[in-house]
């Protein structure tokens, strides 16, 4: 599963090069068998995972979408220009709509308006009954899904911009943009509305807090400085979603760091840990998890960041974004298997393939189970006994 490279708007064209030894899927592992991915063993299952539902709304799927919870309702969209929403305890289609157009990212949603983005930048607005509301054009492409809360819908774009448009008009309201670095990951990224805050990671390894009613930004912070000879050794972004627990707010980088800020304390800084991930974290009242960019899945002490245990059952498999359910932390791999891990000790308790090729959309923990969009436009939800 390759990770692109890309050059942001602002610094000129596409740079058209596929670093799959990065990810984990090296171009050499022919040649070097540390870079093949781990072959899956048997051991005693702890526990029973099975796929409650199954949904397929359309086609495609990317880095750019990942499913969105609200409520008893799920939304998503796939690359074909679909759009549902879809009952979170059976999988029924409630409502279908289709964009009119191939879409990069997608879906945001509050349960009122829910929110793609298509591959020229436009971004797309639906309401409660999938009913096309309105359009707005970003400044430039849109791969990142959307946010949707506090009256605003609220897009990153390629040139580093994140710009904010009115629920109910899609009039641009206000936008904040940082320098951007010469390259830039395109993988799992995700921003999140927070009591009346957007909280973002960006592509140059820092955290942003901006208020949602004014576009002031409250605060950042530096995860990781970019450092390096290179533009590829100084790509520090900021993947996957940003975490909150309590006054706790972290986010791990690619070739950097994860890190946890007190937001009670002005976000002074907590603790620290060299890593690289490029595909995000989550955390539970306890512990913080990550697969690293090798494919080793760890936990951290929330408390102090210290390694509680790493497992490296499932090296070079090009790891999802983890989910935390009560029974177990979840990871989605290369070839369609999602995997449960025991949050104690990281030992792997259970596996199950939902097919449709690599996952590459972050797991997400619902009541029901761990909801997975797959490559291949199916939502599924996979329960956990």
């Amino acid at each position: 599963m390759p990770i692109l490279l890309t050059r942001g708007v602002i610094r000129g064209a596409v740079l058209a090069l596929s670093l799959a030894a990065l990810s984990g899927c090296s171009m050499f592992s022919s040649a070097d068998k540390r870079y093949e991915p781990a072959a899956l063993t048997e051991y005693p299952a702890g526990v029973s995972a099975s796929i409650a539902w199954t949904a397929s709304f359309g086609s495609g799927g990317g880095y750019g979408f990942a499913p969105a919870m609200v409520g008893s309702s799920v939304y998503a969209a796939a690359a074909n220009g679909n759009v549902v929403k879809i009952d979170l305890a059976s999988g029924a289609i409630q409502w279908q709509a289709n964009a009119g157009s191939k879409l990069s990212a997608g879906a945001g949603s509050d349960g009122d308006t829910t929110a793609v983005a298509s591959k020229d930048g436009a971004v797309i607005a639906f309401d409660a009954q999938g009913v096309e509301k309105w359009r707005a054009q970003a400044s430039s492409a849109v791969e990142i899904p959307p946010a949707v809360g506090s009256g605003v819908v609220v897009v990153r774009s390629s040139d580093y911009r994140i710009q904010a448009f009115d629920v109910a008009t899609g009039e641009a309201l206000w936008n904040v943009q940082r320098p951007g670095p010469a390259l830039a990951l395109k993988t799992n990224m995700q921003m999140r509305i927070v009591d009346g805050y957007l909280i973002s990671g960006l592509p140059n390894g820092r955290l942003i807090v901006i208020d949602i009613a004014s576009g002031n930004v409250q605060w950042e912070g530096a995860v990781a400085v970019s450092q390096g000879a290179t533009d590829l050794e100084r790509i520090r972004d900021v993947v996957g979603t940003p975490q909150i627990q309590g006054p706790l707010l972290c986010g791990v980088t690619y070739q950097g760091r994860m890190a946890c800020f007190d937001l009670s304390q002005g976000g002074a800084p907590m603790w620290e840990q060299r890593f690289s991930s490029f595909t995000g974290m989550t955390m539970d009242g306890q512990q913080a998890y990550s697969a690293n960019s090798r494919g080793v899945v760890y936990a951290f002490a929330l408390a102090d960041g210290h390694e509680v245990w790493k497992q490296n059952a499932l090296a070079n498999r090009s790891l999802t974004q983890p989910a935390v359910v009560p029974q177990a932390v979840a990871v989605g791999d290369i070839e369609g298997y999602v995997h449960f891990l025991a949050r104690s000790d990281g030992h792997l308790l259970g596996r199950v393939s939902v097919g449709g090729g690599a996952l590459v959309s972050p797991l997400t923990a619902t009541p029901n189970g761990v909801l997975v969009q797959t490559g291949d436009g199916k939502l599924v939800m996979v329960g956990v006994n």
